[in-house]
């Protein structure tokens, strides 16, 4: 895939979709043409069948992400034309990552700063490495930040969780990130690449639609009563049962062999 900033990074093997924030001489703080990057990638993976799921890290060994680029903000938010179509864009980053429906891994190492806990909250599990650092610190910069945003972080560590995160903008170790639910899973630093590839790994060798269907489904009840679209979770059900993989799993179960699914 050309992509059109060296700063991020795309690679696909094995039934893997890696997306690489590739700026850690910054620790992967993530500038404008970055964020237009995200979807452009994703758009890619969504539409290769071969891509079971999808991977994010930071490059280096400092940071997952540490933040957005502030030294862009002068240029690229000095005003409220200039911030919103900045919004814009970042926004437009955070709905390809979270409206995918294939599975989304973050790989945290390091430094998971502002924009990186935004980045991380729009993917479905987050495994970190125990030198993971977290903050939000929009309250010492002065930021406002976004409705959506914030419901992001609701959804996962509750409004206590997130009122403290906001309002101490303190950083927090990967064990209370653990302890909060920020996380999904703690491992030691030099094990955490093995750790993800070996999940995601099993995750692309499960079956793509039940995995689709159960993610629409959950992002479904999430949404308000009136909101819900479970006609489609039907829709996506039924497709399941319908599909080659359904008899497939079946016949493997018999065996005692390994399925091997294809998406049909």
């Amino acid at each position: 895939m050309q992509l059109s900033t060296t700063k991020m990074k795309a690679e696909a093997r094995d039934g893997v979709g890696w997306i690489i924030f590739n700026q850690p001489e910054k620790r992967n703080a993530v500038s404008v043409e970055m964020w237009a990057a995200v979807p452009q990638i994703m758009a890619y993976y969504d539409a290769d069948p071969e891509v079971r799921c999808v991977v994010l890290k930071g490059a280096g060994e400092q940071a997952f992400i540490a933040g957005a680029d502030i030294s862009e903000f002068g240029e690229k938010r000095n005003s409220p034309e200039a911030t919103k179509h900045y919004d814009a864009v970042s926004a437009e980053a955070h709905r390809a990552l979270a409206l995918s429906p294939k599975p989304t891994i973050a790989m945290i190492n390091g430094f998971c700063i502002g924009g990186g806990v935004a980045v991380a909250l729009s993917t479905d599990i987050r495994i970190a490495a125990d030198n993971g650092r977290f903050a939000v610190p929009a309250a010492r910069l002065g930021l406002g930040y976004g409705a959506g945003g914030l419901k992001r972080l609701i959804d996962v560590v509750g409004p206590a969780f997130a009122k403290e995160i906001f309002f101490t903008a303190r950083q927090f170790d990967a064990a209370e990130a653990l302890a909060m639910g920020l996380v999904n899973r703690v491992v030691p630093a030099a094990e955490l690449e093995s750790y993800v590839l070996d999940y995601a790994r099993r995750i692309a060798e499960n079956a793509p639609l039940t995995i689709r269907a159960a993610k629409m489904t959950i992002d479904e009840l999430l949404k308000d009563a009136e909101r819900r679209d479970l006609a489609a979770c039907e829709a996506a059900i039924s497709q399941c049962f319908a599909s080659a993989d359904y008899a497939e799993g079946r016949t493997a179960f018999m065996e005692k062999r390994k399925p091997r699914f294809r998406g049909v």
